[in-house]
Parts: structure tokens; sequence; C-alpha cells
């Protein structure tokens, strides 16, 4: 009875929780309804929005009585991370109702267009030509709060202090701050000013602003939504896409290493491993596929430079973005050079998806640990160490057995992917990209995704897209404990 009582506490406090995240969900639905103030033609959307605003708040209310404390009660990962899928599928569903009910897309679709902006993907079934602004402000706007995290922001607003393993849950393991509350406000702090200063820059170059908004927030968050149906390649401006570079570097860039950056520390910055190793990617790959490859397709070395260079950045930082009408005059050397590149994906913790530059890096340094110890006489012990944002950080052997675990999971998820595009019909080259663009949660297409698409094929990406976002642990681990605690519950009733 104890056990069950124990339960009962911690679930209220879960649901409480989730309660207060779905009540936030509630208010930034209400957040598109600006637009309308620029675009009074789109008045007779207003209760699109207002509807399932109403419906968030009623909810997170409702569920926000279950926890009957007062006090702030520290939260573990594993119950951070049972809060993060329960707010993320209210989340999901609720977002998605502004396009159901305006009749614009299925149960199916409307449900892949809103993982695709909570995960920051891009992907889209939205014909933005067809689209009214409200509705396109609405999807940038889920870009925005998704890449800074559903659980960073209500940390930052409005839930206490205790709450690390929420942080931890929605894939935050660095602390800019000692304190969990005062991380996120300056995580959000950091976020909202580099969004601003995209506007800004935009704006300079000749975009205009409605545009540079939404540009400026799927740039920073490394999602890609966009609201021209070529991307930032309708606007052919040199001065567009270098604003459009930096955002989706700044985007693809740890957390922490931004406020090291921020605080002077130059030499630091540049000491980071990840860091070094994306400058690197950047550095060797883009004359490679500029060279080889896409000078035979636009001619001029410039031309080829200029394409090649942006889409390995919008493919390496998970943002989606493209200059390009499409892949399918690109050479298959060029094409699975992007496929490797979102699979590598950005920096962890920072907007980004793939199996994370950091991960990466590590292992490509114990190959070489590895090796460099063959060659050393056997009495000699070495502590291996690489240099992170907080400084330097030794590597012990189940750090670096947890990161080959998760990226051998993350290729097994990624192979089933393929495979069930390949049962469908499509290429091996097309099924790899499209999926590795929907796990890695970038955004590029070789123009599988479509309204037209199969409804598997939507619902196959639709969850590569939630499990590329979210930590796939934190995610296994959170549904264990929901099913070991259903276990708990029915062995006690038994024993009554």
């Amino acid at each position: 009875m104890i056990i069950l009582n124990q339960l009962k506490e911690r679930y209220r406090l879960i649901i409480g929780y989730t309660g207060t995240m779905t009540l936030g969900v509630g208010f930034m639905l209400l957040i598109p309804l600006i637009t309308l103030v620029f675009y009074t033609n789109e008045i007779n959307q207003i209760l699109n929005f207002l509807i399932p605003s109403a419906v968030s708040i009623i909810l997170g209310f409702l569920l926000r009585n279950f926890n009957k404390s007062k006090k702030d009660q520290s939260l573990t990962i594993q119950e951070g991370g049972v809060i993060v899928i329960f707010t993320w599928i209210n989340a999901v569903v609720l977002s998605a109702l502004p396009f159901i009910l305006s009749g614009q897309l299925n149960f199916t679709q409307a449900i892949f267009e809103s993982v695709s902006g909570w995960t920051t993907t891009g992907l889209s079934v939205v014909d933005v030509t067809k689209t009214e602004n409200i509705y396109l402000f609405w999807r940038s706007l889920m870009q925005f709060f998704g890449g800074a995290g559903l659980a960073v922001i209500m940390l930052s607003a409005i839930v206490g202090p205790h709450g690390l393993g929420l942080y931890n849950a929605e894939g935050r393991s660095d602390k800019l701050m000692p304190n969990v509350r005062k991380s996120t406000k300056l995580i959000m702090t950091i976020y909202s000013g580099y969004v601003v200063a995209g506007v800004i820059l935009y704006v300079l170059f000749g975009m205009p602003w409605f545009d540079s908004v939404n540009h400026s927030m799927a740039a920073l968050s490394t999602g890609g939504f966009s609201i021209k149906p070529g991307s930032i390649g309708d606007y052919n401006n040199l001065g567009i896409e270098l604003v459009t570079i930096v955002l989706m570097f700044l985007g693809t860039i740890n957390f922490t290493a931004h406020y090291v950056l921020l605080k002077g520390e130059i030499k630091n910055f540049f000491k980071i491993g990840e860091i070094k190793f994306m400058f690197f990617l950047v550095a060797v790959i883009t004359p490679i596929i500029s060279f080889l490859s896409l000078s035979k397709i636009y001619g001029s070395l410039s031309e080829s430079i200029r394409v090649g260079s942006f889409e390995v950045i919008t493919a390496l930082s998970t943002t989606g973005f493209s200059i390009v009408d499409g892949y399918n005059n690109w050479e298959g050397f060029s094409v699975f050079i992007l496929i490797i590149l979102m699979i590598i994906g950005g920096g962890a913790g920072s907007t980004a998806g793939g199996i994370k530059q950091y991960r990466v890096y590590v292992m490509f340094k114990s190959l070489i640990w590895n090796i460099r110890q063959y060659l050393l006489p056997r009495n000699i012990v070495r502590e291996n160490a690489i240099y992170r944002p907080e400084g330097e950080y030794y590597l012990k052997k189940n750090h670096i057995i947890e990161i080959s675990n998760f990226i051998t999971l993350y290729l097994f998820i990624y192979a089933i992917g393929v495979l069930i595009f390949l049962l469908y019909g499509y290429p091996l080259q097309d099924s790899m990209f499209e999926f590795a663009s929907s796990l890695g949660t970038v955004g590029l297409s070789i123009g599988i995704t479509s309204p037209d698409a199969p409804v598997v094929i939507l619902w196959t990406q639709t969850i590569g897209m939630i499990l590329g976002r979210l930590e796939f642990f934190v995610i296994f681990y959170s549904i264990l404990k929901i099913i070991n605690d259903i276990k708990l519950v029915k062995i006690n009733y038994k024993e009554d």
C-alpha cells in the first residue's frame, strides 16, 4: 500500500506538470492572432485558433489540479521523460487542430505538419502559395518553440527550479548556470536575441518584414519551414543566403558554447571539440562537392561553391532550407554526402537533430586513441580527454559505450525506416535521403514528402521525426517506467 501511495503522489506530480506545460501550449496558440492586425482579411480564421487554445487551457487547468502539493519537488529524468512524452502528444494534437478545423489538411497530414514544426524538421505537406499568413506564422512559431524545447520554455517561465529531470529529458544536459531556471532563462534570452538580429539583417538585405520574421525563427531553430515554394532560393539574394548561413550555424551550436562565445572567450570557443569538428567537415566537404560534382551542373565555379556551401551547411545543421529546385540532377556522390551529413547532424544541446557532432567526434577520437594504445608500451596508462564548453573533460569507458549504443540504435531505426520506404517501391537512394531527413529532423526532400504520399510513409516519417528530436533512451526509459509502474500497481492490488 505504501508503494501505491508513493506512485499516486509521483503521478499526481507528473500530471500536474503536464498540465502546466499544456496550459503554456494553449497560450502559444493565441500568439498567431497577432497577424490578424496586419492581415485583417484573415479574421475568419480566428476560431480555428481560439478553439484549440481554449481546449488546451481548460485541459491544462484540469491536469494541473491533479498536483495537490504546493511545494516544488525534484523530478527524476524518467519522470521528466514521461512529462515530456505526455506534453508532446498534447502539443502535437492541439497544434494540428487549426489545420484540421480550417479543412486544409486531414488528420494524418495535420499531425505530420505539427510534428514537423515542433521537432524543427521542416518537411511539409502544406502548399505555401495557397495558405493564409496566420498558418504560415504558426508553422514558424512551432519551430521557434520546438527549437528551444517545450521543457526549456516552461522551466524559464512557470515551472519550479527543481526540474532538472525535465530539463535533461528535453536533451539539455548542459547547464549554463548552476540553477536550472537561470540556465533556461539565459537560453531563451540568447535564442530570442539571435532571432531579432536575424530579422533586422534580413530586412536590411531586402527581405519583407513578414518573411524575415518567419525565416529568422525557422533558420535559428534549424527548422527550415519557408513561406516560399522554392525556400531561400526564391530570393536569389547572396546577402540573404549569408544571413541564413550564419543563423543556421548559430542554431546548430551548443547553447553552452554560445555562452562561452558571448563572454568573449573566443580562444576557448574554438578549442571546443565539436566546434572544430563542425568547421572541419564544412571546410573539407564543401570544396569536394563543389569541385567534383556541382561544377558539372552549375557551370561556373563561384555558383558551384555558393550552392555547395549552402547545401552542406543546411544538411549538417539539420535546417533544411535550400537554394536549389531539387536534387534529381545531382550526382549520386553528392546526394550520398548530404545523407551522411544529415545523419551526423548538429551540435549536442543545440536546436539541431541527427546523431550529433559531439557523439561522432568522440567516436573518431576513441578510434585514434585505440590505435595509439596499440603502438604504446603496455605499462603506459593514458587518460583521454576532449575539450567541451565547460572545459577539459576526461572520457570514461562507460561514456564511450553509451555513445556507441546510441549510434547503433540510431542506425538500426534508420535502417528500419529505409526498409519501409523500399517496401513502398521507392528507390534506395531516395529512401535513404528522405528518412535521413526525417530522423535527423532536417527537412530537405528528394520529392517523396507530399500530401499524396502514402499514409504509412507519412506516419513512418512522423515517428522518425519524434524519435530524432527526443533522445531515444529518454523515450524508451520513460515508456519502461510507465510499464513497470503499471505492473507494480497490479501486483500490489493482487496482494491486497
